[in-house]
């Protein structure tokens, strides 16, 4: 078996003490010769260290972060047993990206052409590499292995916005700009730099320099709702219509099923008999029990009624649904709606406990607050938000009364539903809340 050896820095030029901004590999991983090690940045240039051999990493000796010069110990590389291409007596090569496109030119101009056999590794002075002009912008901030990746995917990436330190483009970058690229239909090629719709890069902030941090990592519940979040409020027109209802006697209602409630082990909420109201008046307004064609020129109007409430859990909010609420009674959408309740909390919801829904529900009556603006939940077309109730002194004609009043706010897609027919469904929503029996109308 072939001896470790110990990597150095190559000849970087006048340079000391630069600092480590990548490292691309790992204990154990297998590498070529010329495969990139590690990259460093000084104030004009990025270089990526390359293997001098093909062989196994057993220790890396620097950490990102870490300030190295001529000579530093990179990390232990073991050569591998196979035979090797002939080796050249001249120093390791280390690919530097200039952030300058004069000194670009400059390096790349006493190039030697290889004279080795094209196995060979190359002998010449540290050079540019050849193709880092073909991905974009000479003056994007990136290092060569970011650049090639943007090659690879055929990016511009003179047009990305770098999240790195002094907004230096990351991999991660070149991702995420693929990716907002195919949600908005943006083009690679445009020299301004957008997220997809014309909007400014997201302001990249050394928050530390004001004060301590901590960066706190969201959950992949917050991550993948963020995502359809954002979808939807740029790409749906939002409307929210907001009301107050009247529920003294719903609540008075609701109270009198207490006894038979709690002898059939069911707790009925507010939300339960909301849910039965709203169902009323999707059918009197189906548009709001519709989702658009894809090509959004015709709707989808359900027969069935299925109801997504948005849950409050420890890793995020998810939106299990409660199917066919238009036959169910009272007592089984309140069993229904706590058993899906207690398995989001519990992170036991399947997809299909959160598929097919119609209409959405957002209840905050359990923590508090007004009015708000609830996000369309597409393909829907309409949400509604429920805040929390309470006493108000409500004139009556002759004489202030106090009233239980519960505050509703319902977004819903202005290309489906005009605000005239908006201000009917709550209005009408408002009568059934206000008087319960008329959902047997």
């Amino acid at each position: 078996m072939a001896t470790p050896k110990d990597v150095l820095v190559p000849d970087i030029g006048d340079f000391d003490g630069i600092p480590v901004i990548e490292v691309l590999v790992k204990a154990g991983d297998k590498v070529k010769a010329e495969d990139s090690l590690i990259t460093l940045e000084s104030d004009k240039a990025t270089m990526e260290v390359p293997a001098p051999f093909d062989g196994v990493i057993k220790a890396l000796q620097v950490n990102v972060g870490d300030e190295v010069s001529e000579g530093t110990v990179i990390l232990t590389l073991e050569e591998s047993d196979q035979p090797k291409p002939a080796e050249s007596k001249e120093a390791p090569i280390t690919k530097t990206s200039s952030v300058n496109s004069n000194e670009r030119a400059e390096a790349a101009a006493p190039t030697a052409a290889p004279t080795a056999a094209p196995t060979a590794a190359p002998t010449a002075a540290p050079v540019l590499d050849p193709e880092d002009k073909i991905a974009g912008d000479s003056a994007a901030h990136a290092s060569p292995g970011v650049r090639r990746f943007a090659r690879e995917l055929g990016i511009n990436i003179g047009v990305v916005p770098g999240s790195g330190p002094k907004n230096r483009i990351l991999k991660e970058d070149i991702q995420a700009f693929v990716k907002r690229s195919i949600q908005g239909g943006n083009n690679n090629t445009s020299t301004e730099p957008t997220l997809g719709l014309n909007i400014p890069p997201w302001p990249v902030i050394d928050f530390e320099k004001f004060g301590s941090v901590e960066k706190k990592v969201l959950s992949r519940i917050k991550k993948l709702s963020g995502a359809a979040l954002h979808r939807n409020w740029l790409s749906i027109p939002h409307i929210t219509q907001h009301d107050e209802v009247d529920i003294t006697e719903l609540e008075t209602f609701r109270k009198s099923l207490a006894k038979e409630s709690d002898k059939a082990g069911i707790k009925v909420t507010p939300l339960a008999l909301i849910m039965k109201a709203t169902v009323s008046a999707l059918k009197k307004f189906p548009d709001f029990n519709s989702s658009l064609t894809p090509e959004g020129d015709a709707l989808f109007v359900k027969k069935y009624y299925h109801i997504g409430v948005a849950v409050d859990t420890p890793v995020g909010l998810v939106v299990p649904v409660v199917r066919d609420v238009d036959k169910k009674g009272v007592f089984e959408i309140a069993d229904e709606l706590g058993k899906v309740s207690a398995k989001a909390r519990d992170s036991k919801l399947g997809p299909a406990d959160m598929s097919g829904g119609t209409f959405s529900i957002s209840s905050l009556g359990g923590i508090g607050g007004g009015h708000f603006t609830p996000i369309v939940n597409a393909p829907e077309v309409a949400i509604l938000g429920v805040a929390r109730s309470a006493m108000k002194p409500i004139w009556n004609g002759a004489e202030f009364v106090p009233r239980l009043m519960l505050p509703l706010s319902l977004s819903y897609d202005h290309r489906v539903i005009d605000g005239a027919e908006g201000a009917r469904f709550i209005t009408y929503l408002n009568q059934i809340m206000n008087d319960i029996r008329r959902t047997l109308l």
